[in-house]
């Protein structure tokens, strides 16, 4: 077969589907990766019919996952959405820890499975609900915003969950129906400062950082700039601030995969993590993507091999204390059921040079 991707006459070869899949991936998947990755595919999507099962895949999965197995694809806010209207009997996370906590908090009637239990969250781990229980006593009658990156405990402390998508929006509607003009926004620093520079609302934040997207830099901006001037560069807000002053666009990865399917550069450059420029490449196959890119670790704990087996075995079923569940939930819901955004969140404008920052406690 051309591309030389299965043997003669096998059944992945016969399946047109499959064929297509591989017309999609073969700019990040070499044939020897494909003899290996089509077969499990096959038996993944099999094994979901079987047994009533659906694949929530974040946008950091590999594009092998993403494309190959997810039944339901994108960032944070819109695989809780997924979870929450899905009618499978059986979800597997094909992300990390607390998404799949997220997706057992809105669906607790189902069988909820993350293929590796190590795959958490340097964020998430950064904070704990009894640091936000104390938070609340130093600042009693402050509504807190938590990013939905974060574990159900702290949820459960929480009056709302936001995203990178509705941060924004979020903090003005959580000042707003307080009657307040500061909001304490966790656990993430960057973006609390970069919401901060889009916002009247005073932010108290939390010194919680991404580890992938904490460690770009200025500099590297500046590189890619002078390597590739004609590259259109794109940033998630976890980066520090400064970072984001320096690129053409800053926002949601929704935003970013946004950004390059209507605009359709020539050639562009993600500030985020690796896998989410491997995806959108798949489906913008006339942008060239320049991949200067960090990996989570934590993500890349998720495989083919390891949703295959949660499938067979049910296996790593995620569970939540039901009290604790049910006050998560109550965060959880008020984020989802927001409206969306008029428009994709944009981080790189700052409104009338507002650099007012967040105080950190």
């Amino acid at each position: 077969m051309a591309d030389g991707f299965a043997p003669q006459g096998s059944i992945i070869e016969r399946d047109s589907a499959m064929a297509g899949l591989w017309e999609k991936l073969k700019g990040s998947v070499t044939p020897i990766e494909w003899r290996l990755q089509a077969p499990l595919i096959a038996e993944i999507n099999a094994l979901k019919a079987e047994k009533n099962a659906v694949v929530l895949a974040h946008n950091y999965m590999t594009p092998e996952i993403f494309h190959g197995v997810g039944d339901f694809v994108g960032d944070s806010l819109g695989l809780a959405r997924e979870a929450a209207r899905s009618d499978a009997k059986i979800i597997v996370q094909a992300g990390v820890h607390f998404m799949a906590e997220t997706s057992k908090i809105l669906c607790p009637d189902k069988k909820v499975l993350i293929p590796d239990l190590r795959a958490g969250c340097s964020l998430a781990a950064s904070i704990t609900g009894p640091d936000v229980r104390l938070i609340k006593q130093r600042y009693p009658g402050l509504p807190v915003v938590t990013y939905v990156n974060t574990s159900a405990d702290v949820k459960a402390e929480s009056d709302i969950c936001c995203t990178s998508a509705n941060a924004v929006q979020v903090v003005e509607w959580a000042a707003k129906t307080w009657g307040v003009d500061r909001v304490i926004m966790l656990p993430d620093e960057f973006l609390a400062r970069n919401v901060a520079r889009q916002t009247a609302v005073k932010i108290i934040s939390w010194k919680g950082r991404c580890e992938v997207h904490e460690r770009f830099t200025v500099a590297d901006i500046a590189d890619l700039r002078e390597a590739w001037p004609d590259a259109e560069i794109l940033a998630h807000p976890e980066c520090p601030p400064e970072v984001l002053e320096a690129v053409d666009f800053a926002g949601s990865t929704a935003a970013m995969s946004n950004y390059v399917m209507t605009r359709k550069p020539r050639r562009v450059v993600m500030i985020t993590e690796c896998s989410m420029a491997d995806n959108v490449a798949a489906d913008a196959p006339d942008t060239e993507f320049v991949r200067p890119c960090n990996l989570c670790p934590h993500m890349k704990r998720i495989s083919l091999e390891n949703i295959r087996d949660a499938l067979v075995n049910e296996q790593f079923e995620v569970t939540v204390d039901p009290v604790i569940a049910s006050r998560a939930r109550a965060a959880v819901q008020r984020m989802i059921d927001m409206p969306p955004p008029v428009t994709p969140a944009r981080y790189d404008l700052v409104k009338a040079r507002h650099h007012v920052d967040v105080e950190l406690i």
